[in-house]
């Protein structure tokens, strides 16, 4: 049977159907965007207009090929409304500049907050390793203990296009409910803030329903620091970078997800975050990674997926229902 997402129509204005895709593969575990206008990521901080491919449908076989209607929309731009934090009409120069993210000293206490522009600025001076700041990553699996992927969106001001885990993003200040853990939510590995970020971009970002990931399905297992200039996307002198204490979160879809009976789970990619989604096994991830792949990955998930990752997935049950695995004590300091 084909695995398959089948995502829901977004809402927007659709002018006529350009093309379908379609594969001789029944094996189908990825879902990608196609743009019709790529941006160039070089300009920072200019406003324009996202034009993007929808593709919406489900998987049908004809003749053995598996084919979905594709149709080209143009998404209305509506007042930017980050006091909600819907999303909805709201560039990636958007949340770069209204976004406030929480500041961090080494110890990861609380010493204020900035907006993304700030935090996430480099430069050869005083900010040549940015500001330090509280992220998060989401490893989402299925049934079968396949991680969901993510491939970042070419328009992604940092570290555009690169592969990395289903989900990663900031708490921020600010937001209902909180998404500031204190310290004794941290020890006691409960951090409701980080977890309410989590729902916000994975309903954000995949379109998912905040009831299917309920907070309390999350599995918080550590700390990460790493710090990483994004060289590749915008050379040695690069103005953006990472320098974070990611919370590193484990959760299993709920119910049979994708199944081998081919069981749904209705997701939403959001085209300005994502271009492509896919479902692997730990063989399937080994082989991407290889350098003949050509395929790019984040620093930070490059880091997880060589030091953490190995021993995490190889007892995925334990860490979901046996607490194993999980250290809310220690910061592991790890720069790239």
């Amino acid at each position: 049977m084909i695995s398959s997402i089948a995502p829901r129509v977004p809402n927007s204005r659709y002018f006529g159907v350009f093309s379908s895709f379609s594969s001789s593969s029944t094996n189908l575990n990825s879902y990608n965007f196609r743009s019709e206008i790529h941006s160039n990521t070089s300009k920072v901080l200019s406003s324009k207009m996202i034009r993007f491919s929808a593709l919406i449908g489900r998987r049908d076989m004809v003749n053995g090929v598996a084919t979905r209607s594709c149709l080209v929309a143009t998404r209305p731009k509506p007042t930017c409304n980050m006091s909600t934090w819907s999303g909805k009409g709201c560039t990636q120069e958007d949340f770069m500049l209204k976004d406030m993210c929480l500041v961090v000293d080494l110890d990861d206490q609380i010493v204020g907050h900035s907006n993304k522009h700030e935090v996430h600025t480099f430069d050869n001076g005083a900010r040549r390793q940015g500001t330090l700041h509280r992220a998060f990553s989401v490893f989402l699996f299925d049934s079968q203990n396949r991680l969901l992927l993510q491939q970042r969106a070419a328009d992604k001001i940092t570290f555009p296009s690169v592969w990395t885990n289903t989900c990663c993003s900031h708490p921020l200040f600010g937001q209902k409910p909180s998404e500031v853990d204190e310290p004794f939510q941290i020890a006691d590995g409960s951090v409701p803030g980080v977890k309410a970020a989590a729902v916000r971009k994975l309903h954000h970002e995949l379109g998912m329903d905040p009831s299917q990931l309920a907070s309390l399905d999350f599995k918080f297992l550590t700390r990460l620091r790493y710090c990483a200039r994004d060289e590749d996307t915008w050379g040695v002198d690069a103005p953006w970078g990472e320098h974070e204490v990611d919370y590193i979160l484990f959760a299993r879809l709920p119910g049979s997800g994708f199944g081998p009976k081919g069981e749904s789970v209705f997701l939403d990619p959001n085209p300005e975050e994502i271009q492509a989604l896919k479902f692997v096994t730990g063989d399937e991830l080994k082989s991407m990674m290889r350098p003949e792949t050509g395929l790019k990955w984040s620093p930070w998930f490059r880091i997880i997926a060589e030091k953490f990752l190995g021993n995490w997935w190889a007892e995925i049950d334990d860490v979901m229902y046996q607490e194993k695995h999980r250290d809310f004590n220690t910061i592991h300091h790890i720069l790239s």
